[in-house]
């Protein structure tokens, strides 16, 4: 079947099998492997990316489902708050070996634009579907509190 989506403000067109994840249309399909494929279960969030604006798992969603939508991935260069919270990433140390990162930075962006000044409980709460075996999560927490203050100039609540 023929899907039809924007990624990064580009515009693909590919024939894929109906059963075809889009993490692997994104990956295998279009070429952008930024999105990294951990679990296939939902559990580790390390495929997240943007849908329209909102944080799917895209390890769990249909090509065939994203046909006709808009789609951002960690690639995204145009995008000057994604932009921010990578640098933040960097900043803070809010990665290692960096597998899960694409996800956390992914659902991180998704949270910024949705709570303009977040609680630590907040973040802590929505980044409950991703998972990291490396950082402890104390160096992504403040990686997003710093994105936080860049983006929407205010320091997070700290409860």
């Amino acid at each position: 079947m023929m899907v039809t989506v924007k990624i990064n403000g580009k515009e693909y067109s590919k024939d894929v099998e109906p059963r075809t994840l889009l993490a692997t249309f994104i990956r295998d399909d279009i070429g952008l492997t930024g999105t990294h494929i951990g679990c296939d279960t939902t559990n580790c969030g390390a495929c997240t990316v943007l849908m329209d604006g909102r944080a799917v798992k895209s390890c769990t969603v249909l090509a065939a489902q994203a046909d006709g939508h808009e789609l951002e991935t960690i690639e995204n260069e145009a995008d000057k708050e994604l932009s921010m919270v990578k640098e933040s990433f960097i900043e803070e140390n809010g990665l290692q070996c960096g597998f899960c990162t694409p996800g956390m930075i992914m659902t991180s962006l998704y949270m910024l634009r949705k709570n303009k000044n977040p609680s630590e409980d907040y973040i802590k709460n929505s980044l409950a579907g991703n998972l990291c075996r490396c950082t402890g999560y104390v160096s992504i927490i403040n990686s997003i509190k710093n994105a936080n203050e860049k983006i929407n100039g205010k320091k997070a609540v700290v409860k």
